[in-house]
Protein backbone atom coordinates (compact mmCIF):
# COMPACT_ATOMS: atom_id res chain seq x y z
CA UNK A 1 0.00 0.00 0.00
CA UNK A 2 1.13 3.49 -0.64
CA UNK A 3 2.15 5.62 2.51
CA UNK A 4 -1.06 6.66 4.66
CA UNK A 5 -2.33 9.98 4.18
CA UNK A 6 -4.08 10.03 7.33
CA UNK A 7 -4.86 7.23 10.30
CA UNK A 8 -8.12 6.53 8.85
CA UNK A 9 -6.45 4.49 6.13
CA UNK A 10 -4.44 2.14 8.57
CA UNK A 11 -7.68 2.14 10.47
CA UNK A 12 -9.27 0.31 7.63
CA UNK A 13 -6.52 -2.43 8.25
CA UNK A 14 -7.68 -3.32 11.17
CA UNK A 15 -10.60 -5.84 12.31
CA UNK A 16 -12.40 -2.86 14.45
CA UNK A 17 -13.08 -5.14 16.99
CA UNK A 18 -11.86 -2.51 19.90
CA UNK A 19 -10.72 -5.93 21.49
CA UNK A 20 -7.54 -3.45 24.04
CA UNK A 21 -5.29 -6.29 23.72
CA UNK A 22 -2.83 -3.89 22.21
CA UNK A 23 -3.26 -1.80 25.01
CA UNK A 24 -5.25 0.98 23.82
CA UNK A 25 -8.84 2.12 23.72
CA UNK A 26 -10.12 1.58 20.65
CA UNK A 27 -8.88 0.46 16.75
CA UNK A 28 -8.69 3.96 15.91
CA UNK A 29 -7.06 5.04 18.71
CA UNK A 30 -4.24 2.34 18.00
CA UNK A 31 -4.47 3.34 13.92
CA UNK A 32 -3.27 7.17 14.99
CA UNK A 33 -0.47 5.94 16.91
CA UNK A 34 0.52 3.95 14.15
CA UNK A 35 0.16 6.78 11.77
CA UNK A 36 2.11 8.55 14.72
CA UNK A 37 5.18 6.54 14.38
CA UNK A 38 4.46 5.63 18.42
CA UNK A 39 3.18 2.24 18.01
CA UNK A 40 3.72 -0.20 15.04
CA UNK A 41 1.31 -2.27 13.36
CA UNK A 42 2.77 -5.96 13.98
CA UNK A 43 1.45 -4.99 17.37
CA UNK A 44 -2.15 -5.25 16.57
CA UNK A 45 -2.80 -9.23 17.94
CA UNK A 46 -5.53 -9.72 15.37
CA UNK A 47 -3.94 -8.28 12.19
CA UNK A 48 -2.83 -11.00 9.91
CA UNK A 49 0.94 -11.67 8.86
CA UNK A 50 0.12 -11.37 5.24
CA UNK A 51 -0.98 -7.88 5.62
CA UNK A 52 1.48 -7.47 8.06
CA UNK A 53 4.51 -7.86 5.61
CA UNK A 54 2.55 -6.44 2.39
CA UNK A 55 2.42 -2.87 4.97
CA UNK A 56 5.67 -3.21 5.86
CA UNK A 57 7.20 -4.49 2.06
CA UNK A 58 5.30 -1.46 0.29
CA UNK A 59 6.30 1.09 3.40
CA UNK A 60 9.98 1.86 3.53
CA UNK A 61 12.24 1.05 6.74
CA UNK A 62 12.05 4.81 7.77
CA UNK A 63 8.08 4.92 7.41
CA UNK A 64 7.62 4.80 11.01
CA UNK A 65 10.05 6.99 11.55
CA UNK A 66 8.94 9.68 9.46
CA UNK A 67 5.63 9.69 11.12
CA UNK A 68 7.91 9.61 14.48
CA UNK A 69 9.72 12.21 13.39
CA UNK A 70 6.41 14.36 11.64
CA UNK A 71 5.14 14.16 15.76
CA UNK A 72 8.68 15.80 17.09
CA UNK A 73 8.71 18.42 14.44
CA UNK A 74 5.15 18.89 15.62
CA UNK A 75 6.12 19.53 19.82
CA UNK A 76 8.97 21.64 18.39
CA UNK A 77 6.63 24.03 16.66
CA UNK A 78 4.65 24.73 20.00
CA UNK A 79 7.88 25.72 21.80
CA UNK A 80 7.92 29.00 19.93
CA UNK A 81 4.49 30.05 21.22
CA UNK A 82 5.69 29.16 25.22
CA UNK A 83 7.66 31.48 28.19
CA UNK A 84 11.14 29.34 28.47
CA UNK A 85 11.74 31.21 31.06
CA UNK A 86 8.40 30.19 33.17
CA UNK A 87 8.24 26.97 31.99
CA UNK A 88 11.80 26.19 33.57
CA UNK A 89 10.45 27.57 37.29
CA UNK A 90 7.71 25.23 36.38
CA UNK A 91 9.50 21.89 35.13
CA UNK A 92 12.62 22.36 37.58
CA UNK A 93 15.16 23.59 34.79
CA UNK A 94 17.30 26.31 34.33
CA UNK A 95 16.67 29.13 31.62
CA UNK A 96 19.71 31.27 30.64
CA UNK A 97 18.38 33.22 28.56
CA UNK A 98 18.72 31.54 25.25
CA UNK A 99 18.25 27.82 26.84
CA UNK A 100 16.05 25.75 28.64
CA UNK A 101 17.76 23.09 30.45
CA UNK A 102 17.21 20.10 32.33
CA UNK A 103 18.71 17.21 33.65
CA UNK A 104 17.84 13.82 32.34
CA UNK A 105 19.43 10.79 33.75
CA UNK A 106 21.74 13.16 35.51
CA UNK A 107 22.95 14.77 32.08
CA UNK A 108 21.79 18.06 30.54
CA UNK A 109 19.24 18.03 27.84
CA UNK A 110 18.41 21.48 26.42
CA UNK A 111 15.74 23.08 24.34
CA UNK A 112 16.32 26.79 22.54
CA UNK A 113 13.37 29.36 21.76
CA UNK A 114 13.08 27.82 17.96
CA UNK A 115 12.41 23.77 19.41
CA UNK A 116 16.13 22.97 18.68
CA UNK A 117 17.66 20.33 21.31
CA UNK A 118 21.03 19.70 22.88
CA UNK A 119 21.98 17.41 24.43
CA UNK A 120 25.13 15.53 26.28
CA UNK A 121 23.82 12.37 25.54
CA UNK A 122 22.30 11.34 22.31
CA UNK A 123 18.98 12.93 21.37
CA UNK A 124 16.68 10.07 20.01
CA UNK A 125 12.70 10.15 20.08
CA UNK A 126 12.65 8.33 23.37
CA UNK A 127 14.24 10.79 25.00
CA UNK A 128 12.84 14.09 22.82
CA UNK A 129 9.28 13.58 22.92
CA UNK A 130 8.83 13.31 26.51
CA UNK A 131 11.22 15.82 27.26
CA UNK A 132 9.10 18.19 24.97
CA UNK A 133 5.68 17.20 26.22
CA UNK A 134 7.21 17.78 29.94
CA UNK A 135 7.97 21.05 28.91
CA UNK A 136 4.94 22.52 27.35
CA UNK A 137 2.38 20.46 29.15
CA UNK A 138 3.78 19.40 32.44
CA UNK A 139 1.96 21.21 35.69
CA UNK A 140 5.13 20.83 37.82
CA UNK A 141 4.04 19.01 40.49
CA UNK A 142 6.79 18.33 42.73
CA UNK A 143 6.98 14.38 43.30
CA UNK A 144 4.69 12.88 46.58
CA UNK A 145 6.96 9.92 47.17
CA UNK A 146 3.82 7.59 46.58
CA UNK A 147 4.63 5.16 43.93
CA UNK A 148 1.88 3.66 41.90
CA UNK A 149 2.36 0.95 39.07
CA UNK A 150 2.06 1.74 35.45
CA UNK A 151 -1.49 0.46 34.98
CA UNK A 152 -2.20 2.55 38.18
CA UNK A 153 -2.08 5.89 36.18
CA UNK A 154 -4.59 7.35 34.43
CA UNK A 155 -4.92 5.59 30.98
CA UNK A 156 -2.77 3.03 32.57
CA UNK A 157 -4.34 -0.09 32.61
CA UNK A 158 -5.28 -0.20 28.91
CA UNK A 159 -2.10 -0.11 28.10
CA UNK A 160 0.07 -2.04 30.72
CA UNK A 161 0.07 -5.43 29.55
CA UNK A 162 2.10 -3.82 26.26
CA UNK A 163 4.32 -1.98 28.94
CA UNK A 164 4.54 -4.91 31.38
CA UNK A 165 6.03 -7.00 28.27
CA UNK A 166 8.31 -4.48 26.58
CA UNK A 167 9.51 -2.98 29.67
CA UNK A 168 8.89 -4.91 32.91
CA UNK A 169 9.80 -8.38 31.10
CA UNK A 170 12.51 -7.43 28.91
CA UNK A 171 14.35 -5.54 31.85
CA UNK A 172 13.81 -8.74 34.07
CA UNK A 173 15.65 -10.70 31.46
CA UNK A 174 18.47 -8.15 32.18
CA UNK A 175 17.98 -8.26 36.10
CA UNK A 176 18.02 -12.17 36.06
CA UNK A 177 21.60 -12.67 34.12
CA UNK A 178 23.22 -9.69 35.43
CA UNK A 179 22.12 -8.47 38.89
CA UNK A 180 24.57 -6.12 39.63
CA UNK A 181 23.27 -3.85 36.41
CA UNK A 182 21.21 -2.41 38.57
CA UNK A 183 24.58 -0.90 40.84
CA UNK A 184 25.85 0.23 37.87
CA UNK A 185 22.81 1.73 36.95
CA UNK A 186 23.60 4.22 39.75
CA UNK A 187 26.36 4.95 38.64
CA UNK A 188 26.12 5.67 35.24
CA UNK A 189 22.95 6.83 35.48
CA UNK A 190 22.91 9.25 38.33
CA UNK A 191 20.32 7.11 40.06
CA UNK A 192 19.56 6.73 43.65
CA UNK A 193 19.84 3.11 45.58
CA UNK A 194 17.06 3.25 47.81
CA UNK A 195 16.23 1.03 50.65
CA UNK A 196 13.94 -1.80 50.32
CA UNK A 197 10.61 -1.30 49.12
CA UNK A 198 7.89 -3.76 48.39
CA UNK A 199 10.62 -6.16 50.31
CA UNK A 200 12.30 -5.99 46.46
CA UNK A 201 15.84 -7.05 46.76
CA UNK A 202 17.00 -3.79 45.10
CA UNK A 203 15.31 -0.81 44.66
CA UNK A 204 16.29 2.02 42.55
CA UNK A 205 15.28 5.13 41.87
CA UNK A 206 15.82 6.88 38.39
CA UNK A 207 15.08 10.56 37.52
CA UNK A 208 14.74 10.75 33.22
CA UNK A 209 12.93 14.06 33.85
CA UNK A 210 13.86 16.60 37.06
CA UNK A 211 10.17 15.90 38.39
CA UNK A 212 9.11 12.31 37.00
CA UNK A 213 11.28 9.69 38.93
CA UNK A 214 10.61 6.09 38.39
CA UNK A 215 11.70 3.60 40.79
CA UNK A 216 12.87 -0.39 39.73
CA UNK A 217 12.49 -3.35 41.90
CA UNK A 218 13.90 -6.69 41.21
CA UNK A 219 12.71 -9.32 43.28
CA UNK A 220 15.47 -12.32 43.09
CA UNK A 221 14.63 -15.91 42.63
CA UNK A 222 14.47 -17.87 45.49
CA UNK A 223 12.70 -21.44 46.81
CA UNK A 224 11.69 -22.90 43.60
CA UNK A 225 10.15 -19.14 43.08
CA UNK A 226 10.78 -17.45 40.04
CA UNK A 227 12.08 -13.53 39.87
CA UNK A 228 9.84 -10.59 39.08
CA UNK A 229 10.75 -7.04 38.09
CA UNK A 230 8.49 -4.02 38.90
CA UNK A 231 8.14 -0.35 37.59
CA UNK A 232 6.75 2.34 39.72
CA UNK A 233 6.44 5.78 38.95
CA UNK A 234 5.28 8.62 41.56
CA UNK A 235 1.85 8.98 41.63
CA UNK A 236 1.78 12.79 40.19
CA UNK A 237 3.79 11.66 37.14
CA UNK A 238 0.43 11.21 35.20
CA UNK A 239 -0.35 14.78 36.30
CA UNK A 240 3.05 15.93 35.28
CA UNK A 241 3.51 13.55 31.92
CA UNK A 242 0.91 12.66 29.75
CA UNK A 243 0.83 8.48 29.55
CA UNK A 244 2.36 7.99 26.50
CA UNK A 245 5.58 9.62 27.30
CA UNK A 246 5.24 7.78 30.33
CA UNK A 247 5.23 5.04 28.13
CA UNK A 248 8.17 5.88 25.88
CA UNK A 249 9.95 6.97 28.80
CA UNK A 250 9.94 2.85 30.26
CA UNK A 251 10.74 1.72 27.08
CA UNK A 252 13.20 3.86 26.33
CA UNK A 253 15.01 2.74 29.36
CA UNK A 254 14.56 -0.54 28.71
CA UNK A 255 16.44 -0.20 25.27
CA UNK A 256 19.49 1.45 26.73
CA UNK A 257 19.72 -0.96 29.65
CA UNK A 258 19.67 -3.60 27.12
CA UNK A 259 21.90 -2.11 25.13
CA UNK A 260 24.52 -1.42 27.95
CA UNK A 261 24.10 -4.88 28.75
CA UNK A 262 24.60 -6.16 25.51
CA UNK A 263 27.75 -4.02 24.93
CA UNK A 264 29.21 -5.11 27.74
CA UNK A 265 28.63 -8.87 27.46
CA UNK A 266 26.15 -9.16 30.04
CA UNK A 267 23.63 -10.72 28.40
CA UNK A 268 23.13 -12.70 24.97
CA UNK A 269 21.88 -10.92 21.91
CA UNK A 270 19.13 -13.87 22.12
CA UNK A 271 17.88 -12.94 24.90
CA UNK A 272 17.46 -9.31 23.94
Amino acid sequence: MPKPKNAMEIFQLLDKSNCRDCGEKTCLAFAGAVFRGQRRLDECPRLDQETIEKYSESESEGTLEENRDDYLRSLKEEIPKIDLAEAAQRVGGEFNGKKLTLKVMGKDFSVDKEGNLFADIHVNPWVAVPFLNYVIDSRGLEPAGQWLSFRELKEGKERYPLFQKRCEEAMKRIADQYTDLFDDMVHIFNGKQVEEQFESDISVVLHPLPKVPIMVCYWAPEEGLGSSLNIFFDSTADENLDIGSLFSLGAGLTQMFEKLAQRHGYVSAASS
